[in-house]
Formats: structure tokens, C-alpha cells, sequence
């Protein structure tokens, strides 16, 4: 059996072989990948400015939470 496409007879297995190829081109171009970019590290707590408190106390006490959580080793 075949198709009439755009006034052509087309058959099966050529319709069949061009969905099976187009699929797997279209996988291989899309997981294809780029640059892995390095993350920077984060900044240090005595150096990051993100932190902003009320009150002098509280970015203090924020800051010396987050110091103290950095230290101790990840427990995973």
C-alpha cells in the first residue's frame, strides 16, 4: 500500500524509515547539550551585602547564625 502525497505515490516503508529518523534527529539535536557553566561560589557571610535587617542587632545575630551554620559539615 502507499500514499498520494503532493501527487506522488509514497510507500509505507518509506514514511515509516522517514517518522523513525526524523524522531531520532529530533532526539539527538535537542539533547545535544551545551557549555556547563561553573557556579561561583557563594559569598561569604562577612561579605555579603544581600542581608538587609531593621536593626544592626539583627543583622549581627543573622550574620554570625549563618557563620556558624557554615562550619559545621554537611550531615547528608
Amino acid at each position: 500500500m502507499s500514499y498520494n502525497i503532493a501527487g506522488k505515490a509514497i510507500k509505507n516503508e518509506y514514511i515509516a524509515l522517514g517518522t523513525i529518523f526524523t524522531t531520532i534527529g529530533i532526539a539527538l539535536a535537542s539533547s545535544g547539550g551545551g557549555d556547563k557553566k561553573v557556579a561561583a561560589a557563594p559569598a561569604p557571610v562577612a561579605k555579603d551585602t544581600t542581608i538587609n535587617t531593621g536593626s544592626k542587632e539583627e543583622d549581627e545575630f543573622i550574620r554570625a547564625f549563618v557563620a556558624a551554620a557554615e562550619e559545621k559539615p554537611a550531615a547528608h
